[in-house]
């Protein structure tokens, strides 16, 4: 199975890129990662909201094959332990998915389109986190689940 993480936005900054590349490279021992940032379109700041979402969505939607398992991060998705976070990425790995893409939003969220699609929506926190902070926990997170799958020291339970 393989594992990929889809940001909508601006390449990683260099606070958080030595920590994503750190994580990723971690992940990279338990699953197959790829990275995949989709730059917004141009002129987004002209752009209203709901017209920005659609664009957006358009993109996510062209990249995406049939049989992806789309996980949105959103903030009205379900909150997961990281127990259970585990528990999803070994049932996807038992129903012999392909790849599970793990999708941050832009700036406004990700429109209706994205989340009819998706076959799960997760809330990392009720706090809000910069796009670039949340890539970092993202990472960190999916790493720590690949620990608890392995039984490994990483995450103390």
């Amino acid at each position: 199975m393989k594992i990929a993480f889809w940001s909508i936005g601006k390449p990683h900054e260099p606070y958080v890129k030595q920590g994503i590349e750190d994580f990723s490279k971690r992940i990279s021992h338990y699953f197959g990662l790829d990275w995949e940032i989709v730059p917004s379109p141009k002129n987004a700041g002209k752009i209203g909201a709901d017209e920005l979402k659609k664009m957006e969505a358009d993109s996510i939607l062209a990249r995406l094959q049939k049989d992806d398992f789309l996980i949105v991060l959103d903030e009205r998705g379900q909150q997961l332990t990281s127990e259970a976070l585990a528990v999803q990425i070994q049932s996807c790995a038992n129903a012999a998915i392909k790849k599970i893409v793990f999708l941050i939003g832009g700036a406004f969220g990700v429109h209706k389109t994205v989340l009819t699609r998706s076959n799960m929506q997760w809330c990392l926190s009720k706090l809000v986190f910069p796009h670039q902070l949340v890539r970092l926990i993202l990472a960190e997170q999916v790493y720590r689940a690949c620990t608890i799958l392995k039984n490994e020291k990483y995450h103390h339970q």
